[in-house]
């Protein structure tokens, strides 16, 4: 009894650890690989519960769902002599997971082989075409152009390219600091000329207005000065009527306003006709 008792828990463990490993489940987003001493033997793409010969079979499990690789930006060369710094990524998928396996091994060999095929034909495909095509006219052609001739690069070793797109295309950076540098340098020569411009027409509205202002400076100055004669004639008229009465007393008064004007001390002597006239008067 006691055999039998050790005879079957040997069978139970026997079962609980060959009845597993003789399962595997494919999830419905993976497809499996079985292997057998390292050979392929089998290939699951289909979701579901398989079976395998435990302890000789081994699974390998890929991505069935598309997969995104950011290439690392590279410098190329346009049809026009432009240098431009292209940031591409490609979207792919395992389309066969025989040729895939035997050709890759591994996901992270699959990505250098990725990056070089699509940074070759981008290289070589957008050489073709101008700066201004590249950066937007037709740039969607070139890319489908680049994701036809990566697809069928990559068929054989089981990777289907789904599409291949630019993140942004720049100059690089030397190309940038000089663009930036002529575009503030043409800024500064519009601003100049502006200046100049403004300059200019402020001297022509000051002379225009320098004019104006001895314009009317000068036709009140003749103005004043006809007003001015008007009144000193009227005035010469006026003294004339007035001195005309009494000659003698217009010559003495007149003697008497020069000795004013005169500046300094004034000597008079007894035979000044002067002080003469001043005596017999008074």
């Amino acid at each position: 009894m006691k055999k039998l008792i050790i005879i079957l828990s040997i069978i139970i463990v026997l079962i609980a650890i060959v009845v597993p490993s003789s399962f595997y489940i494919v999830d419905q987003t993976k497809q499996a690989v079985v292997l057998r001493f390292g050979k392929v033997i089998k290939v699951i793409t289909k979701p579901g519960v398989h079976f395998k010969q435990p302890f000789v079979d081994n699974v390998v499990y890929f991505e069935k769902r598309i997969l995104l690789y950011d290439i690392e930006p590279e410098k190329i060369i346009t049809a026009d002599k432009k240098t431009l710094i292209i940031d591409t990524y490609a979207l792919w998928r395992i389309k066969d997971p025989y040729k895939f396996l035997t050709s890759m091994k591994s996901i992270k060999l699959a990505q250098t082989r990725i990056d070089d095929v699509v940074y070759s034909h981008i290289r070589d495909v957008f050489a073709k075409g101008k700066f201004e095509e590249v950066v937007s006219l037709k740039r969607e052609e070139f890319l489908n152009e680049v994701t036809r001739l990566c697809r069928k690069d990559l068929d054989p070793f089981g990777i289907e390219i789904v599409d291949v797109r630019v993140k942004h295309a720049d100059f690089p950076k030397e190309n940038t600091e000089a663009v930036y540098n002529r575009m503030r340098a043409e800024r500064y020569s519009i601003a100049a000329k502006i200046r100049a411009e403004g300059e200019k027409e402020a001297a022509m509205i000051k002379a225009e207005a320098d004019l104006k202002a001895r314009t009317i400076l000068a036709k009140a100055y003749e103005e004043a000065q006809t007003i001015k004669g008007t009144g000193e004639a009227s005035a010469a008229a006026i003294y004339a009527k007035a001195y005309s009465v009494d000659e003698d007393f217009y010559e003495f008064w007149r003697k008497i306003q020069l000795y004013e004007d005169v500046k300094g001390t004034v000597i008079l002597g007894p035979e000044t006709k002067f002080l003469k006239d001043l005596i017999e008067k008074k």
